[in-house]
């Protein structure tokens, strides 16, 4: 086939162009969802307030605590750890060569929620202040969030293994996450059966994955995590793609798989072990999103990766807002929500992965 000077390099602008006008879509969808949640609640504000207040022009006292000190930390926590979640699935069903990797298919979060109960029952890291589902104080969170990081590195490092064997597939590997998931479940029940009323309470509320509970230091804490993660995945994007080709082809270009599989899988795991140290449980974020996005922008990890993030943040913001209103003025826990939404996708890609 025969192509004229410089028609390729313009049809591959036009390619390129067009995923990042995707992104910048979603960004701009993003922006305007987190006004929209900001305004919607128990109390609805106008549009033009939320606006004005965020621009810093105070409207009235009482609308700028709602806005500033509640919503605002609920709404951004949303998308942060919508965005971690999302990329973290996405950097995992690539390291592994896996489609139906994420943070709870493959059991990361339950293990780190077996260890933020252990931190909560043996250390009294956690504490009830009301009867709220987001009334869960954890009193020390980096203590939880290193223990529950402990024991996301067990799962992840069983799951390495499995994943090196010569027969291992993917279904392998799902199943193995399946069976840790319920592992570490049944001991998160073993220590809720010998806890006190106290401890009890702030396990299993704590359990129920939900954003309320959410302040400033608490959305800090995933942001910044998730920026530097994200970043150091996007660094190692063309690694991915290597990996994606194939374990022999990316060794013939020079990656160094096993390393760049090992700091993947740590990475993702020290980013689900925050998210739920901080929120609680919260599903099936990691495994719809990437899937959404190659379906829009293809598997090119350069634009998945923030693809996901922006389409990660959408999802979560936009279940989080539902959640809102479902039961208002009670508060939703919002990973019941997603639960609902990801089981039956989770289930058509086994079907369709079957069938294949």
């Amino acid at each position: 086939m025969h192509f004229d000077d410089g028609q390729v390099p313009e049809e591959y602008t036009r390619y390129i162009g067009r995923k990042i006008a995707v992104i910048l879509a979603g960004v701009a969808v993003l922006l305007g969802l987190l006004v929209v949640s900001v305004s919607l609640g128990s109390m609805s504000i106008p549009l033009l307030d939320v606006v004005r207040t965020l621009a810093g022009r105070s409207v009235s006292e009482r609308l700028d605590i709602i806005i500033l000190n509640i919503r605002l930390p609920q709404a951004l926590t949303a998308a942060a750890a919508g965005a971690g979640l999302a990329v973290s699935g996405a950097v995992m069903q690539s390291v592994l060569r896996n489609p139906l990797g994420s943070p709870f298919t493959l059991g990361l979060s339950h293990a780190a929620a077996f260890g933020a109960a252990l931190a909560v029952m043996i250390l009294g890291a956690g504490t009830m202040t009301s009867s709220n589902v987001g009334a869960v104080h954890i009193s020390s969170p980096y203590t939880t969030t290193g223990i529950a990081f402990f024991f996301c590195l067990v799962n992840a490092g069983v799951i390495i293994a499995v994943s090196r064997l010569r027969r291992s597939t993917a279904e392998v590997m799902v199943l193995t996450g399946v069976a840790l998931g319920a592992l570490f479940t049944a001991g998160t029940m073993f220590l809720q059966y010998f806890a006190d009323d106290m401890q009890l309470a702030a396990m299993v509320f704590w359990t129920f994955g939900d954003t309320a509970r959410a302040s400033w230091s608490e959305l800090g804490a995933i942001a910044v995590l998730t920026l530097m993660l994200s970043l150091f995945f996007q660094h190692n994007s063309w690694n991915y793609n290597a990996i994606d080709a194939g374990d022999e082809t990316a060794r013939g270009l020079g990656v160094r798989v096993d390393r760049v599989r090992l700091l993947g899988m740590l990475a993702t795991s020290l980013l689900t072990a925050v998210i739920v140290a901080f929120l609680g449980i919260i599903g099936f974020v990691g495994l719809v999103c990437p899937h959404m996005v190659r379906r829009v922008i293809g598997g090119d990890m350069r634009f998945l990766i923030p693809a996901s993030l922006v389409t990660g943040a959408v999802l979560l913001l936009a279940s989080d807002t539902a959640a809102r209103l479902l039961l208002a003025p009670h508060v939703f826990p919002v990973s019941v929500l997603t639960a609902f939404l990801g089981a039956p996708v989770f289930v058509a890609l086994i079907v369709r992965g079957g069938r294949r």
